[in-house]
């Protein structure tokens, strides 16, 4: 099927990425992740699934792992992005979410981002507490993904709730998979929580049916 690169950052959600992985393989699809150094505090990478094919873990220190530079040596973030037909990041921290829209590259996950080819789609699944995602910021940083896709400015009808719609009618390189209202992990109750596995896994087996051609 495809070649997926599951990227995941430090968000307690992150402790559903082995389900989501071996769901993902389940589908078929050949998979990689690509993990923030906070990101490992929530799951064993060992959970990952072995295969075949095993699903390949890479770290930052995986970016530059010799001494030093030596020129010909592979650029990880753009052998991974040459590598895949598809990016998906879940969950999604507030954090790096604002370093995507802003263009911040700091990391082996902000580094691949910033060199994608949005001819290959990617899919968003953000998780954070319910006020974090409720900041006028966090709508901000949305509209500027959507704006860097479209090429000009948001609708005046841009909103959280409305965002999903818009990214699929006008910026369908990028599949936002809005998160979902339940009980957090710090107790709070409200919409913040990562969307289902299953959830994340219909955009992907989704995109899947899009993009093979008919026999």
């Amino acid at each position: 099927m495809a070649r997926i690169l599951v990227g995941t950052t430090g968000s307690v959600a992150a402790v559903r990425i082995p389900a989501l992985c071996a769901t993902l393989v389940a589908q078929g699809h050949e998979v990689r992740v690509v993990a923030t150094e906070p990101a490992l505090y929530f799951f064993d990478p060992a959970e990952l699934p072995a295969g075949p094919p095993a699903t390949t873990l890479h770290r930052d220190a995986d970016e530059w792992p010799r001494g030093r530079y030596a020129r010909g040596d592979d650029v990880l973030h753009i052998e991974l992005r040459r590598w895949a037909d598809l990016l998906v990041v879940a969950p999604l921290d507030a954090n790096s979410l604002a370093k995507f829209a802003l263009g911040l590259c700091d990391n082996l996950l902000s580094c691949l981002f910033r060199a994608w080819d949005f001819e290959k789609p990617v899919v968003l699944a953000p998780a954070m507490n319910t006020l974090m995602w409720r900041k006028p910021a966090t709508a901000r940083h949305l509209a500027q993904l959507w704006s860097d896709q479209v090429g000009r400015d948001v609708p005046p009808e841009w909103s959280l709730e409305t965002a999903e719609g818009l990214f699929a009618h006008h910026a369908p390189a990028i599949i936002l998979v809005p998160p979902q209202s339940k009980r957090l992990a710090c107790g709070d109750v409200g919409l913040g929580a990562m969307a289902e596995v299953a959830h994340i896994a219909e955009a992907v087996r989704a995109w899947s049916e899009r993009s093979t051609p008919p026999e």
